[in-house]
């Protein structure tokens, strides 16, 4: 299995990040396993099981889609509640045809700022080709995070820990 991009700075225990999604209870043991499958620009667990039918070519099909009804879609999407802890994301391309990745970081990270390279908490992976399924793994500590794909353009998709 091919290893996720990871960067993740030594807070007490902050992670490096992974790709799947689920919604779990209680504090995280061991690792859970977050389930999360991709169809055309769009996350379907983070939208309520929804699949809106989206038929995307490309990532500029995305983009415009979204500019559309992105907002919409991300008010009524499901904020994952997780306790701190350690987590497996697997992440599946389920008919998107052509490659999709994951891209899951705290809330506040800033790709362009070299610090955040070293301070803050991101894992990245592509590769996703239709039918494809990876697992990202990650120890999550208390904060916002935020997940999506880059590939497949989606909307940021909210992770809170607490605890």
């Amino acid at each position: 299995m091919e290893k996720p991009m990871s960067h993740a700075i030594p807070r007490l225990a902050l992670a490096a990040f992974g790709g799947a999604l689920m919604l779990a209870a209680g504090s995280a043991s061991a690792q859970e396993v977050i389930t999360l499958n991709q169809t055309g620009c769009q996350f379907l667990e983070s939208e309520n099981g929804i699949d809106r039918g989206f038929t995307p070519k490309s990532a500029n099909d995305c983009n415009a889609i979204n500019a559309d009804t992105g907002a919409e879609r991300l008010a009524e999407a499901k904020v994952l509640e997780l306790a701190p802890g350690d987590y497996i994301f697997r992440v599946s391309n389920t008919d998107v045809p052509y490659e999709l990745g994951f891209w899951l970081r705290e809330s506040d990270y800033q790709l362009g700022n070299p610090l955040h390279k070293l301070t803050k908490t991101s894992i990245s992976g592509g590769g996703l080709a239709q039918g494809t399924t990876k697992d990202y793994e990650v120890e999550l500590a208390p904060g916002e995070y935020l997940y999506s794909c880059p590939l497949n353009p989606t909307p940021n998709y909210k992770i809170v820990v607490k605890g």
